[in-house]
């Protein structure tokens, strides 16, 4: 039986950086690579069936409460860059996602990691997994 530390849910996302994402220099301004983690979170919701849309049906939303963004080259107006974003298991309730964007040439452009928390309709922090989410996490076959 294989354990669940073991399983990464991960996804694929190419984007090509658009001209008003850059400074006067020509390359992309530091913010925008936040969006590009945003862009990595809603594909991976796609690809695996754990969407925004999907949280806020079942009655919940997912701030973000710590980011980390650690820079390495730049991207350009005009590139085409890959944001592997890689679901990171946690008994907590909790959403942790790594992101790494790679430019054309596979090169580490950047990595980082969000932490998203769940809040009820009332807007109260979740201690627990909502039901919707561990339904999710069992058939991920993450539990």
């Amino acid at each position: 039986m294989q354990s669940n530390e073991n399983i990464l849910l991960t996804c694929t996302e190419e984007v090509r950086v658009r001209f008003n994402e850059t400074d006067p220099l020509g390359i992309v301004w530091h913010g925008h690579y936040i969006v590009y983690f945003e862009d990595g979170r809603e594909a991976f919701g796609r690809q695996h069936g754990l969407t925004y849309l999907d949280i806020q049906n079942a009655g919940y939303v997912t701030p973000i409460v710590k980011s980390t963004c650690e820079h390495f080259l730049p991207l350009k107006y005009g590139e085409t860059f890959r944001i592997v974003t890689t679901f990171v298991n946690s008994v907590s309730a909790k959403l942790i996602y790594k992101y790494e964007l790679f430019n054309k040439e596979d090169q580490l452009v950047c990595s980082g990691e969000t932490i998203q928390v769940f809040l009820d309709s009332n807007g109260s922090l979740c201690l627990y997994n909502p039901e919707f989410f561990q339904t999710w996490k069992d058939k991920m076959g993450l539990s």
